[in-house]
């Protein structure tokens, strides 16, 4: 019972020292969607620049990147290593959001978003997760797609359809 109630007071000191979360405002959410904005466009524009480290930067070390190839989920190291020559030929990729929805959760840490972006191949989508590591925004997942007309899925099968199986015969 001696332990126990020498070790209570200390439980009860760690319990107190642990800053609580709290919820945002309706208005700080705004704010930070208006903040998560630039971020974004910052981003993007550093890549038509090309500023590889800027691009880069604002990527977290544990990163995924989803591009329209299936092949093409890369950790953030894989992504650099691809995108460099690019970035060096000075020829990166310019792509401009036409439209773009942030959603930020409730204690302002944490946010997901999805775009629709004009590039030299015509209307791309993007979607992503941010998250508030120490006092700066991350990219921790990003997903690069090219969205098709309902109309034209049939041919886009056929077009696919060798491929898809040669892409699926690893998981086989």
């Amino acid at each position: 019972m001696r332990k126990i109630s020498s070790i209570l007071p200390f439980f009860f000191f760690l319990i107190s020292c642990e800053k609580p979360l709290s919820e945002i405002s309706n208005s700080e959410k705004q704010q930070l969607k208006l903040t998560l904005n630039s971020f974004l466009e910052d981003w993007h524009l550093a890549a038509a620049e090309p500023n590889y480290a800027n691009y880069f930067d604002k990527m977290d070390s544990t990163s995924v990147f989803l591009g329209t190839d299936a092949t093409e989920n890369w950790t953030k190291k894989q992504f650099e290593a691809y995108s460099k020559p690019h970035f060096d030929k000075g020829k990166a990729w310019n792509f401009k959001a036409l439209e773009r929805n942030i959603y930020v959760n409730d204690i302002g840490n944490f946010a997901w978003f999805d775009e629709h972006l004009q590039t030299n191949r015509g209307t791309f989508r993007g979607s992503g997760v941010l998250e508030k590591v120490g006092a700066s925004w991350k990219i921790k997942h990003y997903v690069l797609s090219v969205p098709i007309p309902n109309n034209d899925m049939n041919k886009v099968v056929k077009i696919t359809r060798k491929n898809d199986s040669i892409f699926q015969r690893k998981f086989n």
